[in-house]
């Protein structure tokens, strides 16, 4: 079976084509990647070559030692994954001591794994604690939660109960809220930490003044993560840019009402009684 033409790589190609289209990945902005299952990769191992040089991954993951990862290209245009996949797409296997991986597919041309390859990886080694199912991890740059960080206090409290407050499925579809990660050098192992920090308890991180970082089950869980915390993001700023308050909102005890029905438990630290209704305020 050509990679392409198997279910993950056309959930691949789907999420870097709908990603683009939705305005989150500008030039050469955002990558992917994806843990393979055990039985994916022996579908696709006809197509893998084992002879390309090991290199430095530039962190440790022994966790995933001997696994394999679909991941998208440095410097490869979303746009272009569903128009030329072995191109902007490469599937790599981490070597046994978990701090080097080989290309065994794509990524012709010359081309390398995302310059974001250590938080991917370290990020995927600590969800796969959390939850085996848990191997997708989405990188992209949604302008509404971008242009908050400059605005909200970059802090996960605040940031999460604002984001909650302007949809009602926001606390549904993540209960367990929203970690911000501080301005940082992205694609080195400092930032990878940071985030991993987050992704030990929750499946969304923002990156202050460059993005959004999501992990999920599946393609269609993933990209839907990010686009539900996007579009609330969009509605705050709209509402912002009307007032600097709210005249009405979802209170503490209005959020809890929705644990029963949808069967999930909210973190009590994002319920704190508010003393205005300011936005960006406790």
């Amino acid at each position: 079976m050509k990679v392409l033409d198997s279910k993950v790589g056309q959930g691949f190609a789907k999420v870097c084509a709908d990603g683009f289209r939705q305005g989150w990945h500008e030039r050469n902005g955002g990558n992917l990647s994806c843990r393979l299952t055990a039985e994916e990769a022996e579908a696709l191992k006809e197509n893998f070559e084992t002879t390309a040089p090991w290199r430095e991954i530039g962190t440790e993951v022994p966790e995933l030692a001997g696994e394999y990862f679909m991941v998208t290209g440095s410097g490869k245009f979303m746009r272009n994954v569903e128009l030329d996949f072995a191109d902007s797409v490469g599937v790599i296997r981490v070597d046994e001591t978990g701090t080097k991986y080989q290309i065994v597919w794509g990524l012709t041309n010359g081309g390398k794994p995302t310059s974001e390859l250590p938080t991917h990886l370290m990020n995927l080694e600590v969800i796969r604690r959390r939850d085996p199912e848990l191997r997708i991890v989405y990188h992209a740059h949604p302008a509404n939660t971008v242009a908050l960080t400059f605005v909200l206090p970059l802090d996960d409290e605040i940031f999460t109960r604002e984001i909650w407050e302007m949809e009602t499925e926001c606390p549904v579809v993540f209960p367990q809220g929203i970690g911000v990660v501080e301005w940082m050098v992205p694609g080195g192992r400092e930032i990878g930490v940071r985030t991993s920090e987050i992704m030990k308890t929750r499946n969304v991180a923002v990156w202050a003044h460059h993005g959004m970082f999501v992990c999920g089950h599946d393609f269609d869980e993933t990209f839907g993560l990010m686009h539900t915390v996007e579009k609330s993001a969009e509605i705050l700023v709209k509402v912002m840019s009307m007032t600097d308050r709210k005249r009405n909102t979802i209170r503490p005890d209005e959020f809890r009402a929705l644990q029963g029905p949808f069967g999930i438990e909210l973190d009590e630290r994002y319920l704190y009684e508010k003393s205005s209704d300011k936005i960006g305020e406790r």
